[in-house]
């Protein structure tokens, strides 16, 4: 696997990544995300509460499962969209027998990247 060079590399830490793959409705969201989706449509996807939706949207960011987009509209009402940003999650003891987690993303396509620059602006604004 080729490692994105305009990834964030921070780690997220270990128990947000085991309480999002404990969650029942995190599972059924990734299931359900087979493209690019914004919550209303994996709420419809998934079966679970578009207020559950959102909550457990943002377990999945965090946790460096899912990747949050935007999609820029012509009328300016902005969407983001949420894809799938792993390949495999591996739990694994360092030489301080401390429990590490590693997650292989994928790699990102320049539309990909340009829409993760687009939405980290967005944040700050």
């Amino acid at each position: 696997m080729v490692r994105d060079p305009f990834a964030d590399d921070e780690t997220p830490e270990l128990t947000t990544v085991l309480d999002a793959l404990d969650d029942e409705d995190c599972r059924e969201i990734v299931r359900a995300l087979d493209e690019p989706m914004t919550a209303s449509e994996i709420s419809d996807a998934s079966g679970v509460p578009l207020s559950t939706t959102y909550r457990k949207l943002e377990l999945l960011t965090e946790s460096s499962l899912l990747q949050e987009g935007v999609e820029v509209r012509a009328d300016g009402q902005h969407a983001s969209r949420y894809a799938i940003d792993f390949e495999e999650v591996v739990i694994l003891l360092d030489e301080d027998r401390e429990f590490e987690v590693d997650i292989a993303h994928r790699a990102r396509s320049p539309d990909e990247r340009l829409e993760n620059l687009w939405s980290e602006v967005r944040k700050e604004t």
